[in-house]
């Protein structure tokens, strides 16, 4: 007892090491805490106190701690694997990236669970603890998103919770899955007639929402038959910028439109197309002039029109019929009397081309009367045509014929009658004449072989001969072609 009884606690020897985590009290022997526990790094503390008396005499015990753990540990997320970039066409299901999440709590605190809070074509499968797979969940339309940010949290499951996340970025592949589309399903275009070859008439254009070769859009005219002729004898196509070229100049008059197909495809594999439908149009220029159909001006002919002479005003002497083959106002007709002999005595109607007469016949008026009217279309520039018209005033034929005998129609006609006459009359003397020598050539010539027989051959009776089918035939011959 007294002094030896008094006891002092320390650490043996062999546990100061625990001497910055632990403290002990040397009156009370009480030990607390001194320094920051972690679970992760120690679970448990075993060391010695050691009791000492004044006297020198002492004793030791083994301590032994165990440490709880706390949830102060938030999940680690780790990518093993990661699929950049994915195919659009991808099935669900399909594995994008492997992740490991830790925990290094235990327990409850270290249990995590991971999610993808937005909502996104992709889900999160757990296949074994602490392995996590990033999965497609829906089919992927590059044309509509093609780049994804995916955030992935993890959560554990401690008082209160740790979580922390990790950020993906993935994009989409594309693959050849649009054929292109033209901006119209159907187009017009318009070349006015007489074109020069090589004009442009129109732009056709495609979009393929694909990217790459797969949107690379390339144009081909489709070879069917225009007219009974193959497309591309008229029309042309550039494969890159989508104009199409006239190839050859056109006529309205014989061509008013056609139709052509013109196909976009991409460079894809397989490749994917469309076409498109385009009329054609030909626009009318003012290239033909008005063509009078009566009345007919035949080459040195005179036909009069006869209006009697006691006609009233507005006596209808004949109607100018002319025609346009062009179309629209370039074929719109007018007519206008230019020249007369007596401008007071008719008009021409503006739109119907009738002449009539303006007032009374009168005695003094001639009887010959020439008109010429000029028929002209509405075009721009505008072309016209103009018709004689012979109008003969009188009450019968025959005093039309007494005054109308200077007719170039009959002048050339007893010209012509007379030539013939004289043509025929000569041929037929020449082959009378022809005839003639001909026959008398025979005669000759019988007779001299005559003589010669009766000498060589007196003692034999001789047989005249006469060759009547040649007399026969000549005197035929010339009675036949004094007759034509």
């Amino acid at each position: 007892m007294g002094s030896n009884g008094e006891i002092r606690y320390s650490f043996s020897q062999s546990s100061q090491s625990v001497s910055n985590l632990f403290k002990i009290d040397s009156v009370t022997g009480e030990i607390a805490v001194n320094g920051q526990l972690d679970f992760e790094n120690l679970k448990k503390y075993e060391f010695y106190a050691e009791a000492t008396d004044s006297g020198g005499l002492k004793d030791t015990s083994k301590v032994y701690f165990e440490v709880t753990d706390i949830n102060d540990n938030a999940p680690i997320i780790s990518v093993i694997s990661f699929s950049n970039p994915v195919p659009e066409n991808s099935d669900p299901e399909t594995v994008i990236a492997m992740l490991n999440v830790k925990d290094l709590d235990s327990g409850k605190n270290g249990i995590v669970k991971c999610y993808i809070p937005q909502s996104l074509p992709f889900k999160i499968k757990s296949t074994t603890p602490n392995y996590f797979s990033l999965v497609t969940d829906a089919l992927l339309d590059r044309e509509i998103i093609s780049e994804y940010n995916i955030t992935i949290i993890a959560t554990d499951e401690g008082s209160p919770s740790f979580s922390s996340k990790k950020t993906l970025n993935l994009n989409i592949s594309d693959i050849n899955d649009n054929a292109p589309v033209f901006q119209r399903h159907s187009n017009i275009a318009y070349v006015i007639e007489n074109n020069l070859p090589g004009i442009s008439v129109l732009t056709v254009r495609a979009h393929d929402k694909d990217s790459g070769n797969n949107a690379r859009v390339s144009y081909f005219l489709e070879d069917i038959l225009v007219n009974g002729v193959s497309a591309s004898t008229v029309m042309s196509v550039n494969a890159e910028s989508g104009e199409i070229i006239a190839v050859r100049s056109f006529d309205y008059e014989q061509t008013k439109e056609f139709n052509i197909r013109v196909k976009a495809q991409d460079g894809g594999n397989p490749p994917l197309s469309s076409n498109v439908s385009i009329k054609i149009i030909i626009q009318d220029q003012n290239d033909n002039a008005p063509q009078v159909l009566y009345p007919v001006q035949s080459g040195g002919s005179v036909v009069a029109e006869i209006v009697p002479r006691s006609a009233d005003v507005g006596y209808l002497v004949t109607k100018v019929v002319a025609v346009d083959v062009d179309s629209g106002q370039n074929a719109w007709l007018s007519y206008k009397l230019q020249k007369a002999t007596d401008r007071a005595l008719f008009e021409v109607g503006l739109q119907n081309g009738e002449i009539r007469t303006v007032r009374q016949v009168t005695d003094k008026d001639a009887v010959k009367q020439r008109l010429t009217v000029v028929v002209e279309d509405n075009g721009q520039p505008s072309r016209s045509a103009t018709v004689n018209v012979n109008v003969a005033l009188a009450d019968s034929f025959p005093e039309v014929l007494s005054e109308f005998t200077d007719f170039t129609h009959d002048k050339e006609y007893n010209d012509k009658l007379t030539f013939y006459l004289v043509l025929a009359l000569a041929v037929v003397s020449f082959l009378f004449i022809v005839s003639i020598i001909a026959i008398l050539s025979v005669k000759c010539y019988r007779w001299r072989r005559e003589r010669m027989f009766y000498k060589s051959e007196a003692n034999l009776p001789v047989i005249p001969y006469y060759p009547q089918l040649y007399a026969d035939v000549g005197d035929r011959n010339i009675t036949a072609r004094v007759q034509l």
